[in-house]
């Protein structure tokens, strides 16, 4: 496993806590050495240690939320649904920040890339769509997204709407559409402002490739 180097902007020291992780849990899955096993219990703890002093929260809270996985670590997925109507762009106010972001969330075991982001604008907008095109797969650290505990890649999917209305989800307080040039106050944790700007890139130019770093 190579270390990472930290992206400019963002904290080095969360990275590294995450890579420290990440090596512990290699470790403790194909590791057979009993010496070794309990070398890398140590080396995960200590990466629990820090990252609780990095964010300054209790242990039992990195523990649940940090090093609960087994197994080799590797990235989450996020995905997104991205939607256009009229040069506009669908959007859903999220009811746990009140900010808005395009509709996505985390890959579903079971399900494709495509299932998730046609369920996800179905849930959380109410539109049923039909995925036609991976428009852009993005690793988050490159954007200015507030520091996050996990590595993610984001995979933003272009769909057509096909039926279905715009409809409040158990998660969303508020849909719409935007244009480039009037978009709400964004969920930072979710989109940026530069990802949506690559995302109408696509939408002026249907034949670009898809994007990815």
């Amino acid at each position: 496993m190579m270390p990472v180097k930290p992206q400019p902007g963002h904290h080095p020291w969360l990275e590294w806590i995450k890579q420290v992780h990440a090596l512990a849990r290699w470790g403790l899955t194909y590791s057979k050495d009993p010496f070794d096993l309990e070398r890398y219990e140590v080396l995960q703890q200590l990466s629990v240690d820090m990252m609780a002093d990095f964010a300054s929260l209790d242990k039992s809270r990195i523990e649940d939320l940090f090093a609960n996985e087994v197994g080799y670590v590797t990235p989450k997925v996020d995905i997104r649904g991205v939607v256009f109507q009229d040069g506009k762009l669908l959007m859903v106010q999220e009811k746990w920040d009140g900010k808005w972001t395009i509709p996505g969330g985390w890959a579903d075991v079971g399900l494709s890339p495509a299932e998730v982001a046609v369920k996800e604008v179905r849930e959380e907008a109410g539109f049923e769509v039909k995925p036609v095109k991976i428009l852009a797969m993005l690793d988050k650290k490159f954007y200015p997204h507030p520091a996050s505990a996990y590595h993610i890649y984001k995979i933003f999917i272009r769909c057509e709407i096909t039926g279905g209305e715009a409809t409040l989800g158990l998660e969303s307080q508020g849909v719409d559409f935007f244009a480039p040039d009037q978009l709400p106050e964004l969920s930072s944790h979710r989109i940026t402002h530069e990802q949506i700007a690559l995302l109408f890139e696509h939408y002026h130019h249907p034949d670009r490739p898809t994007d990815f770093n």
